[in-house]
């Protein structure tokens, strides 16, 4: 249960209908299952202790001491595991009969949740034997020798874990079109357990993962579903065991047609973070909650959710191309709204043979066409000096020819030279000042074309870049409008890789371009080239982007500590980089995220893609002068 990830799982035992004894049995091999794999929160389904599908036996006495002597059997047996359960059977209580889940930790029953939202329709007859949950109140009982309150508005709260807060819904309760989980979650559940008899239909598993997955993202919350199936009558029904864990909009786990455990983890502390960032998450209602505590062992949980060592970039082919072309437009649409504005005549791009530019290319000719203006009035550059190779000089070319747009070469080599003659700076000093002179000059060249052509400059740089500030102050820093600034490095290189396979039918030639620029290693050629190679590699001076763009994805969008990121780059990344690796350019993210932010305080538009944006107008306001070391204190003594 560290760094908030609390082990949970949904199960569904073998019952057989109306064998009390049997099914606690069955539900105890499950708890036990549960514990030994480290799970924390176990929910079982909806009246599983008797089966759901009893029907007038329900009103059976015999049916009901049966089921008070399964949950005695469970409750005894819960003593020794650290686990808390919801497991489901009907209730006595003041001359009524409650369809309910009897909430217990270490052998205590903390309290009986009754079903709000009795179905009585279609194939359900709920009503003929159970009474809806009493409206803001609760009744007291005695059960299984225990005092006990059932009542709807309840939340369960681990000592040890505060955020990790319960609250409970039994199906329908999800269905209705005000779920009961909206109250519980406004007032503090992170976590929501649904006891849940659901039959399958054709088409009934989609909408209910949607309901699931819907209900994780509205309210924030991780949601456990644990759905009835084998043993259950079949009747008229077959029950799947449709088993669904979502967190926050996302399904992490789900099983069907099968009976045992579904376990994932739940990071409750990721889903009060989203708490506090989200302003319009509404404070607790009029509603009155009755709470209860329980406490479990705090351990290291094994992970075993999936952390995507590339969390910019969707996993599945398919998606990942869907959401390319997305990209894609959303920039264009960007910049097709700022050249209209202006009344650009052209829009001049400073064209490096590397990957940004190439993007950036790529976005602008988008822009044109939604504009319905020639690919000429793009006036691509490129800008030689020291550092620059043949091979980068080469493939800017091509690619501005097969683009189409207006291609110029301005070699600054003699300009710079003239500069630094004129501040005294060596040509053998090959310090920052030789690289920002040659940086700035190529800005000032972009500047001053935009000027003669009626233009505007367009920015490459990307948001990896922003994040460490690997950029020249007022050179490759500033533009006019910047269409790169909320994509990252990994997702700058897939978009491309998109745009490569988009052109093999088409324009072959284009394609050959894209995959040499893929090809190339990122750098800003402002060193003079060793054998006529890429002397100067980004990569090799802050680190690789894979790592930084892991970093900035936990840290920012979900405020995760320092520690915490480490740990999960160990386990996302931990087989493709040591331990000392990853430390090491983790401390370094950080030095170089506080530092630099006086250049993200005076950024050029740019548009938002995706959920993380370093604008000074949007996602991200931080004082330039803010001191890292509580965070870099942190990760002192880790490796």
């Amino acid at each position: 249960m560290r760094d908030g990830f609390v082990k949970v799982a949904a199960g569904t035992p073998e019952i057989r209908v109306a064998d009390c004894a049997h099914n606690a049995q069955a539900c105890i091999a499950l708890m036990c299952q549960a514990a030994e794999q480290g799970v924390k929160v176990l929910c079982l389904p909806e009246l599983c202790l008797t089966g759901y599908t009893c029907g007038d036996l329900f009103l059976q006495d015999a049916l009901l001491r049966g089921a008070e002597a399964a949950l005695e059997a469970v409750l005894r047996a819960s003593e020794a595991l650290d686990l808390f359960l919801a497991v489901g059977l009907p209730v006595r209580a003041g001359g009524k009969l409650y369809n309910c889940a009897a909430l217990l930790c270490r052998g205590e029953l903390l309290g009986l949740v009754p079903k709000t939202h009795l179905p009585n329709y279609g194939e359900f007859y709920e009503k003929r034997w159970f009474e809806p949950a009493l409206e803001e109140e609760f009744l007291g009982l005695t059960l299984c020798g225990q005092e006990v309150f059932l009542g709807k508005s309840h939340l369960f709260q681990c000592d040890t874990l505060p955020e990790l807060v319960v609250g409970v819904e039994i199906c329908e309760d999800l269905w209705s079109p005000v779920p009961l989980s909206v109250a519980l979650a406004t007032h503090g559940a992170t976590l929501i357990l649904n006891l849940s008899a659901s039959n399958e239909t054709v088409g009934k598993a989609d909408y209910r993962r949607a309901l699931v997955a819907g209900q994780s993202g509205r309210l924030s919350c991780g949601y456990v579903y644990a759905d009835a199936g084998e043993g259950e009558s079949t009747t008229d029904l077959v029950f799947a065991g449709h088993n669904i864990i979502a967190e926050n909009g996302t399904v992490l786990a789900q099983e069907r047609f099968a009976s045992g455990l579904t376990v994932t983890e739940i990071d409750v502390q990721r889903l009060a973070y989203e708490r506090r960032r989200n302003t319009t998450f509404p404070p607790a209602g009029q509603e009155q909650m009755d709470w209860s505590s329980f406490s479990l062992e705090v351990t290291e949980t094994v992970l075993t959710r999936p952390i995507s060592p590339n969390p910019f970039v969707p996993e599945d082919r398919g998606d990942r191309d869907e959401r390319c072309q997305e990209i894609l437009t959303i920039a264009a649409l960007g910049l097709k709204k700022r050249l209209a504005h202006a009344r650009a005549k052209t829009a001049v791009i400073g064209l490096s043979g590397g990957l940004d530019s190439t993007l950036a290319l790529l976005i602008t000719a988008r822009a044109m066409a939604l504009l319905g203006r020639p690919m000429t009035d793009i006036v691509a550059l490129t800008i030689p000096c020291f550092g620059t190779t043949q091979r980068t000089k080469s493939n800017a070319q091509i690619l501005a020819e097969r683009v189409g747009a207006a291609f110029r070469t301005v070699d600054i080599g003699e300009a710079v030279q003239i500069h630094f003659r004129d501040i005294g700076q060596s040509m053998e000093d090959l310090s920052v000042t030789f690289e920002n002179g040659q940086a700035r000059e190529r800005t000032q060249v972009l500047m001053d074309i935009a000027n003669q052509t009626g233009g505007l400059v367009i920015g490459t740089g990307d948001l990896s870049e922003l994040a460490l500030g690997w950029a020249t102050y007022n050179g490759d820093h500033m533009s006019m409008y910047g269409v790169n600034a909320g994509i990252p490095k990994t997702l700058v290189r897939h978009l491309v890789s998109y745009a490569a396979r988009q052109a093999q039918d088409t324009d072959p030639q284009l394609s050959a371009v894209l995959l040499d620029i893929l090809d190339t290693p990122v750098s800003p050629e402002l060193l003079p080239p060793k054998e006529g190679e890429i002397a100067q590699k980004t990569e090799d001076l802050v680190g690789p982007y894979q790592l930084h763009d892991f970093f900035l994805y936990y840290a920012l969008r979900w405020g995760f500590s320092p520690k915490k990121v480490y740990r999960l780059a160990l386990y996302a990344l931990g087989e493709d980089y040591d331990r000392a690796t990853l430390l090491k350019w983790l401390q370094n993210f950080y030095r170089r995220f506080f530092v630099q932010q006086f250049k993200r305080s005076c950024l050029p538009d740019g548009p938002k893609v995706g959920s993380v944006s370093l604008s000074p107008r949007g996602d991200w306001r931080m004082p330039s002068d803010a001191v890292a070391a509580l965070w870099l204190e942190e990760l002192e003594g880790l490796s």
